[in-house]
């Protein structure tokens, strides 16, 4: 017993090198299809040359669920998702200079709402971030087994594993948010403008 550490021995830098080594390699096949899967999505879109409003929080989020999504975090992936949406879209609400200002603590569906009227994303766009709502909102707050959204639930009811759920759930809404950076009201156009 006196070689064996107790259970909360202090672990030497060694020891979280192994882990982070271990944690590296677990599931490296599926890391490394998912980075070609954003890298193919990004350059596909032609989103190189984006503006990203929000601010800090809109581009940590970005920053943080393409890393989230490679490294197989799915929940966070569609949580953080979601969130750069609602602060990349009300963000560019905001910015309008002739738009009215909006509610301090606004909803996300009155912000597609405005998105909607005043153009800037189009009836599929506005019904896929409906979507991805849905999708995150039972990750966020608790849900029954026997809800719908459930992820449990939606594992029994069509016989496929959560964790499967749940990839094809952050593979949507990482594609769904490459697919907003897309936009025309989010792209930086490299044409230099001549003055005469």
């Amino acid at each position: 017993m006196g070689s064996q550490p107790g259970l909360f021995a202090p672990l030497e830098d060694v020891d979280f090198v192994r882990h982070l080594l271990a944690d590296l390699h677990d599931n490296l096949a599926g890391k490394v299809a998912r980075f070609r899967q954003l890298a193919d999505l990004t350059m596909e879109t032609g989103i190189e040359r984006i503006m990203i409003p929000g601010g800090e929080t809109a581009f940590a989020s970005w920053l943080e669920a393409r890393s989230s999504f490679v490294h197989g975090n799915f929940v966070a992936t569609v949580m953080l998702c979601q969130g750069m949406a609602e602060h990349m879209l009300a963000s560019h609400l905001e910015a309008g200079l002739d738009a009215p200002s909006l509610p301090s603590n606004v909803g996300f569906r009155q912000t597609l709402k405005r998105c909607r009227t005043e153009g800037i994303i189009a009836a599929r766009d506005a019904e896929d971030l409906e979507r991805l709502m849905s999708l995150r909102n039972p990750l966020s707050h608790y849900r029954p087994v026997d809800d719908a959204a459930n992820i449990e639930r939606r594992a029994i009811d069509t016989q496929v594993p959560a964790s499967e759920h749940l990839l094809q759930d952050a593979t949507f809404a990482i594609s769904l948010v490459v697919r907003l950076l897309a936009l025309p009201s989010f792209r930086l156009d490299d044409r230099r403008t001549v003055l005469d």
